[in-house]
């Protein structure tokens, strides 16, 4: 058969959108610029390690995610579409969860009481405790945590890991699409580090986009498939975590640039290419 008779080939699929999509995202407070036109990818499916030193923006950009925080310029995207968080409640009609460092439980109530916290179920103009025990013993299994003695155990008797991964459990048993992740390892011994990655891990598993926020490399290389840092409120590299090492990745922590040489991507370059 001559080349001109050959088939064509079958054509590529496209890349998969993003689930969550940030374009050009400023912020500021007064006089003090905290972001300068971030660009943002979270894919369904992968964990995106954020990086960055204090003050390089990663709270500020997590809250206006979480709706906490207005944008003052720029478009968020979701599924596909442009959409405006304006508020926590908005964020959970979407799908998006966050997860704070403190966790934001209550010692004094017992898992499942935490786990619906505000967003209890009545029956009768009385509380459903059956359909709530039961839901949250459903998201616990299937989250695959089993160190909890009892589920109306109160949260004050858990371990670090235990209270983050009832906080992970109550952010993603509302039909949970997106989760943020804010410092979830901080303060955790070796064993308690261990069964929140996993749990991260298994978030990855079931489809969902999650960002993690972290000082520590060594669990963003564990557990993401991506890494994105910022840099005095500039994302400054965005990629697959295979295109990084830990060197690259605080050169452009602390300086803006790996090995001395500035480089600002955008969202979805490899490292070490011109975006």
């Amino acid at each position: 058969m001559s080349e001109e008779n050959q088939p064509a080939p079958p054509p590529q699929p496209a890349a998969a959108e993003p689930l969550l999509k940030l374009r050009g995202i400023d912020k500021h407070f007064g006089p003090v610029q905290a972001l300068y036109g971030v660009d943002l990818d979270l894919p369904a499916g992968q964990v995106t390690g954020l990086c960055g030193d204090n003050g390089a923006g990663k709270s500020v950009l997590t809250r206006c995610i979480a709706g906490v925080h207005q944008p003052d310029h720029g478009q968020i995207y979701f599924e596909g579409r442009p959409v405006h968080i304006r508020g926590a409640r908005d964020a959970a009609a979407l799908g998006i969860e966050t997860v704070y460092q403190d966790l934001a439980l209550a010692d004094n109530l017992d898992i499942v009481q935490n786990m619906f916290l505000g967003r209890e179920r009545m029956r009768r103009q009385m509380l459903d405790e059956d359909s709530m025990e039961r839901s949250a013993g459903e998201t616990l299994a299937g989250l695959r945590v089993t160190s909890v003695r009892s589920i109306r155990q109160p949260v004050a008797s858990l371990s670090g890991g235990q209270r983050q991964s009832v906080a992970v459990a109550k952010a993603v048993m509302w039909n949970s699409k997106v989760v943020l992740l804010d410092e979830p390892t901080a303060a955790l011994g070796v064993v308690q580090t261990r069964m929140v990655l996993d749990l991260v891990c298994r978030l990855r598993d079931r489809g969902l986009a999650v960002m993690v926020i972290t000082h520590n490399l060594n669990d963003c290389f564990e557990v993401a498939d991506r890494l994105a840092v910022l840099h005095l409120g500039r994302m400054v590299a965005q990629g697959p975590t295979s295109g990084f090492d830990r060197q690259s990745v605080v050169e452009y922590m602390t300086t803006g640039g790996s090995r001395g040489r500035p480089l600002e991507q955008a969202a979805g370059a490899a490292p070490g290419k011109e975006a």
